[in-house]
């Protein structure tokens, strides 16, 4: 029996923002990208703001001047979930999926049993087809035999691309590629072997084995198996969880005013612990880091005597550690982060007399964030606690 391309490299399309638009079907179509205020970053950015020079990460205030009708989004704190429903549906198709990261991973289709490459082809399809159905997240396929020409394949035509690479075809596929989509090729040595002649990967195939040596050094085999389209790297199915969530706010003009600043870090615990319930999680440090409008940053931290996934634990240290790292406050602030880290996948321990209280949070915690899931528009929960409110 020939052999058969069974290695898939899954990438989705402008995740973040495919996310926000599954949430808010009215952002579908539209120039929208996820990120911080005037002063922060574009952290993703759909197909159509990318059409009008929008691009990661790219200064939000230029972002506005290059796409003035541009939909601004903050982040949702959502896509931990959608990940993890990403890679399930993946894995009710095979055992053998790789979560490479939040959005793109591998998965290796030979525990399947698949006779002819028609089979193989038409299950990825179906897949492609499941995810846009059940999470409707769009998600470009590459297909080939390892995980270094899958990878090179699905990023060629995006979003909803599908490209399949046959047995025997890998150095024909990646030959003609730009040497600068090879990975651990960034800008700087992309331009540095340009300046040597090298633009595509066909010019590394035709040098002789001492340029090659005299260009990449010892790593020189290394390079021209790549070049090949070799790799026999396997999928690995192990994944880390998130050793931390983290969240951070850039003002649109420096802030001085405690009690304001105090508010945004509790909304981003807000944010965070609904992931963080989502993803069956528990926390139990809390960090505060604040810049200043020169770039000067300074950091607090605190640990909990429990870990936990409710804001009421966490929420008394926010203004001690905000004070704590806030040395100068005669210095307003450009901006403020709060991370949330020692994620902990054990059991609660509870205190005897406190468990009536938390199992009441918690049934409470559940609603609020099915409600919000059911109902959050641009980036505005339903339902917000009381320190979200703002003072007229």
């Amino acid at each position: 029996m020939p052999p058969l391309p069974t290695i898939v490299h899954l990438d989705a399309d402008a995740f973040f923002v495919s996310v926000e638009q599954a949430l808010d079907p009215s952002l579908k179509g539209k120039k929208v990208a996820v990120g911080g205020r005037e002063r922060g970053i574009i952290s993703s950015a759909s197909y159509e703001a990318r059409a009008c020079g929008v691009y990661t990460p790219m200064p939000t205030a230029r972002a506005l001047k290059v796409c003035p009708d541009l939909i601004l989004v903050r982040g949702c704190g959502r896509y931990g979930e959608f990940s993890r429903r990403l890679f399930d549906l993946c894995e009710e198709l095979t055992p053998l999926v790789e979560r490479r990261s939040i959005d793109e991973g591998y998965i290796d289709l030979t525990p399947c049993g698949f006779k002819t490459r028609e089979a193989v082809v038409a299950a990825v399809c179906r897949l492609q087809k499941k995810i846009t159905d059940t999470i409707d997240v769009s998600v470009s396929f590459g297909l080939a035999t390892n995980k270094l020409v899958s990878a090179l394949a699905s990023k060629l035509y995006k979003p909803r691309g599908f490209i399949v690479v046959a047995p025997g075809d890998e150095a024909a596929f990646v030959a003609p590629l730009a040497i600068g989509k090879l990975p651990g090729i960034g800008p700087k040595t992309e331009k540095a072997l340009k300046e040597q002649g090298i633009a595509r990967v066909s010019d590394v195939l035709a040098l002789p084995e001492r340029r090659l040596q005299a260009i990449f050094g010892d790593g020189w085999r290394d390079m021209l198996a790549t070049c090949r389209g070799e790799d026999d790297s396997p999928v690995v199915t192990e994944f880390e969880d998130a050793k931390s969530y983290s969240q951070q706010e850039t003002f649109a003009r420096d802030i001085g005013d405690f009690a304001e600043i105090e508010r945004v870090a509790k909304g981003m615990i807000d944010a965070l612990m609904r992931e963080i319930r989502a993803d069956g999680k528990r926390v139990r440090t809390i960090t505060v880091k604040v810049r200043y409008p020169n770039f000067e940053q300074a950091s607090a931290g605190h640990s909990l005597p429990q870990s936990t996934n409710l804001e009421q634990p966490v929420y008394p240290w926010v203004a001690p550690l905000l004070k704590q790292a806030w040395q100068k406050r005669r210095a307003p602030l450009r901006l403020v982060s709060v991370k949330l880290s020692g994620v902990d996948n054990g059991p609660e321990q509870m205190d005897l007399f406190g468990a009536q209280t938390d199992e009441k949070r918690q049934r409470l915690a559940g609603v609020v964030d099915a409600l919000n899931a059911a109902t959050r528009r641009h980036g505005t929960p339903a339902v917000m606690h009381g320190s979200q409110l703002k003072k007229p």
